[in-house]
């Protein structure tokens, strides 16, 4: 079994710059309806592995139903441990329910960074350091 798996957006990319242990299936700016189409439905088994994290929710647009598209994919993890990096509630604050939400129904931990790039979106480099921090 694959030990640690980062999945998302462009925030799980910077995740992935500070747990190069892991394997990453991220794309920046993608939103959840376009990760769930791209990275889960093409796969023929489920994501698997000691610990997943998982990015998204930054990118959803008012047309996206990110609890649904979230909640699909979570039913595709397979993992004893499985981290959420919350969107910034201060600019997302329905996306940031969802995933908090969903973590809760599926038992899963959330990690929410304190620090942020000038976009308030992106964890600045000490934001990313405490993700990796708390995701061990």
């Amino acid at each position: 079994m694959i030990d640690c798996l980062i999945l998302g957006d462009s925030i799980a990319i910077g995740t992935h710059q500070f747990k190069q242990e892991c394997i990453a299936y991220a794309k920046s700016g993608i939103n959840s309806r376009q990760y769930y189409q791209q990275y889960v439905l093409p796969r023929q088994n489920d994501f698997g592995a000691e610990v997943v994290i998982i990015s998204l929710g930054s990118n959803d647009h008012a047309g996206i139903k990110t609890y649904n598209e979230l909640y699909k994919l979570r039913e595709h993890v397979k993992a004893e441990r499985v981290y959420w990096i919350l969107p910034n509630a201060e600019k997302f604050p329905n996306q940031e329910r969802d995933v908090n939400l969903i973590a809760i129904s599926f038992g899963d931990f959330v990690i929410k960074p304190t620090r942020y790039q000038k976009d308030e979106v992106h964890p600045s480099w000490a934001g990313y350091k405490q993700i990796a921090k708390d995701a061990e």
